[in-house]
């Protein structure tokens, strides 16, 4: 594992395929055993289908793939914030764009309200701190 450090940014490299990576579920993994708050990432939470749905997909999603994450030097309980990439593609934005998260303004910016399913608006509950 790789720690980089810029300006209060820490960079993760890791690969799924090393057996590094544990998804707890679609808005937080586990990075050579650093786990990562994917931020801006409204995800709906494990005691639900969809929470279990997301997570599924997450775990599948990542298999094989090469992940860094950003850090912002953010800790939100036991997790640092970041965002994620595999193999170079937004981790975050993948999730919500196939339907199974939302974007949470607070802390994204809006980054990704465009890539948020009809679908999903209409099935998730939006958290209350994401509104």
């Amino acid at each position: 594992m790789k720690y980089l450090v810029a300006a209060a940014t820490f960079f993760l490299a890791t690969s799924a395929a090393a057996g590094t990576l544990h998804v707890r579920d679609a808005d937080t993994i586990v990075d050579d055993g650093t786990p990562v708050r994917l931020n801006g990432v409204d995800a709906p939470e494990l005691d639900t289908r969809s929470g279990q749905d997301a997570k599924r997909w997450m775990v599948n999603y990542l298999r094989g793939k090469s992940i860094s994450c950003k850090l912002n030097g953010e800790r939100t309980y036991d997790r640092w914030v970041g965002v994620c990439y595999a193999d170079g593609e937004d981790v975050g934005a993948a999730v919500i764009a196939a339907g199974h998260a939302l974007d949470c303004a607070r802390y994204s910016g809006g980054r990704y309200k465009n890539l948020e399913t009809r679908a999903a608006r209409s099935r998730l509950k939006r958290a209350k701190y994401c509104r």
